[in-house]
């Protein structure tokens, strides 16, 4: 039988290396980052969605949705990088004790008159230049976002909102990150970048550690289902922040027997999948527009310290097209009979939609095998963002945009 399925995969079948995981996501970051994040006014714990009805319908014992739709006012995951790095940036300004990392004296005016002249910067593709806009407007500060000439004005128009200058680059994603670094130089602005470089990895580990408050809430909210830990894990990645950090925080938690980790992207943007193919030791980057409707994904260049971690860790790197993405919103927002009703965003549907596409195209029997993808998996994704693009959210669910060819169809 010929195969035929709409995704590629490379799955790792050598002795892991988690080594770097243990080094950067030990329990101690995510405790410390819970610490701080609880001390945020509106701080609560997003929920763990169950979707049992899918679950059985696609032969697994369970799959689980991490909602970040809700988070804090922002509709993302990533207020809570952004916000633990700009604390951890001004405790070691200020030279604050652990215990002194809270948010009530990060706003104080104490803290304002030593940090007044402070302007924060980064690139973004919405969300993450959303959060540090929204962190230094709580703080009083200067903000300086730049985006991709690619960014929707809706995205744009919600970073504006917290007081952010935004400035529009004419180029890809990647391009916003040199152009902000040579200007944050220039103009003495601090960069809150979830992206490294060399001589630039500090902040971007804060940022990492940052999201492992997610990964803590989980795994309380596990057990009181009474479950150990996820069996497998499908996580987006964009330059790899999130992926490394998920992976990192559970790689380390389960030492003896971590759960399966499977990293998804988009076909036009897969940085860490073509780095992976390639396993040459060096970072392979994919240039030109990036045009994929995964707007928080759309990365050319992975970031050396997440690879460490995905490197090592990873059992398999996934690249799928736009409407995989479609179809995983399209999943959460018309839900089996029973199952609950999830709003989620183009970037935070992906990994759903690519696990329907493992456990239900031709093809991909190999793929369930070596994972070990059946009735006995429970698997966690998580949501990353809510409808953030009002008008394109409209024109997936509404209007049947990025729609799924013939041969891909729903057959059961």
């Amino acid at each position: 039988m010929t195969e035929k399925r709409d995704f590629e995969y490379i799955v790792r079948t050598r002795k892991k290396d988690c080594s770097a995981a243990d080094e950067m996501f030990n329990i101690k970051y995510a405790r410390l980052a819970r610490s701080f994040h609880r001390t945020i006014p509106g701080y609560k714990m997003t929920s763990l969605k169950s979707l049992p009805n899918l679950a059985h319908m696609i032969h697994l014992d369970g799959i689980y949705v991490k909602d970040e739709s809700k988070r804090l006012e922002l509709n993302s995951f990533k207020v809570m990088g952004g916000s633990f790095a700009v604390a951890r940036f001004i405790q070691k300004k200020l030279g604050l004790r652990d215990d002194q990392l809270r948010f009530d004296y990060l706003v104080s005016d104490e803290c304002h008159e030593k940090i007044k002249d402070l302007t924060f910067a980064s690139a973004t593709d919405g969300n993450h230049g959303r959060g540090i806009a929204w962190i230094s407007q709580k703080l009083g500060l200067k903000c300086v976002i730049y985006v991709h000439k690619g960014t929707s004005q809706a995205r744009i128009d919600a970073i504006r909102k917290y007081g952010a200058i935004v400035e529009v680059v004419n180029g890809n994603y990647d391009d916003a990150v040199r152009k902000i670094a040579v200007d944050a130089e220039k103009n003495d602005w601090q960069i809150i970048s979830d992206t490294s470089w060399p001589g630039y990895e500090e902040i971007p580990t804060w940022i990492m550690q940052g999201y492992t408050t997610i990964m803590l809430e989980a795994q309380e909210e596990f057990a009181g289902l009474g479950i150990i830990r996820p069996t497998h894990i499908f996580v987006q990645a964009g330059v790899g922040a999130l992926a490394a950090a998920t992976i990192g925080f559970y790689a380390s938690l389960f030492k003896d027997n971590p759960p399966k980790f499977i990293v998804v992207e988009p076909d036009k943007a897969a940085c860490i999948y073509e780095t992976a193919k390639a396993n040459d030791g060096k970072l392979h980057n994919v240039t030109g527009d990036l045009d994929t409707i995964m707007a928080g994904l759309a990365c050319g260049e992975a970031s050396p310290i997440a690879w460490r971690v995905l490197d090592g860790c990873t059992d398999a790197f996934v690249k799928v097209p736009d409407y995989t993405a479609a179809r995983g919103m399209r999943i959460l927002a018309v839900p089996l009979k029973g199952d609950p009703f999830v709003i989620s965003g183009e970037s935070g549907a992906v990994p759903l939609g690519a696990l329907y596409s493992i456990m239900t195209e031709e093809g991909s029997e190999g793929l369930k095998a070596v994972l070990g993808l059946d009735d006995k998996s429970n698997v966690l994704v998580i949501n990353t963002e809510g409808n953030t693009d009002p008008m394109h959210f409209r024109q997936i669910i509404w209007d049947g945009q990025d729609s799924v060819p013939e041969d891909y169809l729903t057959r059961r």
